[in-house]
């Protein structure tokens, strides 16, 4: 008994440790897009407690980090449906890299996957009014293609960026820190 309370407290303390990371990590982004979504390393501590705690530990802090994000963003949302969608959502999907546990690579790319397509319906639904005609040097006819490659255009970076720094700490002390 006492075994599984200090591992719930050392999930508590860790969930709450590496959300904070993560919301500092938000606020370094290395791309910014204009209506939001940035390519940045803040789901990196997320996706890395998921995959040491499992599915039902890392929606809690997954929807946590999202609810952070929604206070932190800076307002870009154009009503209830892109709160719920944009942030809530789409940040407590990321909770499903708690499913590979001890799989960072697959783990992230699922969770990634996640993200990417509810962000895809939110912006080819809730936002297809701000379409622009041209996008990328292209003319948009469609909110679905538009919201592909706006989405796309940090949802992929970030994704490859996480996997870049998992090969490059994986052979160092850190990757300790990959597994419980």
């Amino acid at each position: 008994m006492a075994n599984k309370t200090h591992n719930s407290v050392r999930a508590l303390a860790e969930g709450a440790i590496l959300v904070a990371v993560a919301e500092i990590l938000g606020f370094l982004p290395l791309y910014k897009l204009p209506w939001g979504g940035s390519i940045d390393f803040a789901m990196l501590p997320i996706i890395i407690f998921c995959v040491r705690w499992g599915f039902g530990p890392g929606m809690l802090v997954s929807f946590t980090h999202g609810i952070f994000q929604m206070l932190f963003e800076g307002g870009i949302a154009i009503g209830w449906q892109s709160i719920l969608g944009d942030f809530l959502i789409a940040y407590a999907v990321l909770g499903v890299a708690g499913l590979f546990k001890g799989r960072f690579c697959v783990a992230t790319v699922v969770a990634c996957a996640a993200r990417f397509l509810v962000h895809y319906v939110v912006g080819a639904t809730i936002w297809a009014e701000y379409m622009p005609e041209s996008f990328f040097g292209m003319t948009m006819t469609t909110p679905w293609l538009y919201s592909a490659l706006y989405n796309g255009a940090y949802m992929v970076p970030d994704m490859l960026l996480l996997l870049a720094v998992y090969f490059l700490l994986r052979k160092t002390p850190l990757k300790q820190y990959f597994t419980v």
